[in-house]
């Protein structure tokens, strides 16, 4: 598995914690690295930097994020997505505005977490989220 993709993954699980728990980020990030840190272990995990830079950086900006989300999610409302869906499409809109990865790439990625964490309906909301997204800001 990719360095990125396994970074994305462990995000999408700090943000749903950080959005289901409304608890501060920093809290998030730490119980998220003691979820990996055992007893047997001597050492704590290596953190991720990428992960956290994913996790504060769509936590800083979700009001805004929330907004366009809003926006382009015809019929829905914000708090009666899924968890899940919700984070994944924050988590690309961050990084498709504030990251140098390809618009094409963020969408590809954020396909496979609905995939591996969702369904294959959100597959198909996200994919039109994004891309209406991704439209609007020319990318």
């Amino acid at each position: 598995m990719a360095a990125r993709h396994r970074s994305r993954q462990r995000a999408l699980q700090v943000l749903y914690q950080w959005d289901l728990r409304k608890q501060p980020v920093d809290e998030a990030i730490s119980s998220f690295y003691d979820t990996l840190y055992s007893e047997e272990e001597e050492q704590q995990p290596v953190r991720d930097e990428f992960m956290e830079e994913l996790v504060r950086g769509t936590s800083e900006l979700a009001a805004d994020i929330d907004q366009r989300i809003t926006q382009k999610a015809e019929n829905w409302k914000l708090e009666r997505m899924p968890l899940v869906d919700r984070n994944i499409l924050r988590m690309a809109i961050y990084e498709m505005d504030r990251k140098e990865t390809p618009a094409a790439v963020v969408i590809d990625e954020a396909l496979e977490l609905a995939r591996q964490f969702s369904g294959e309906e959100s597959v198909a909301f996200i994919n039109g989220v994004l891309d209406a997204v991704r439209k609007q800001e020319g990318a």
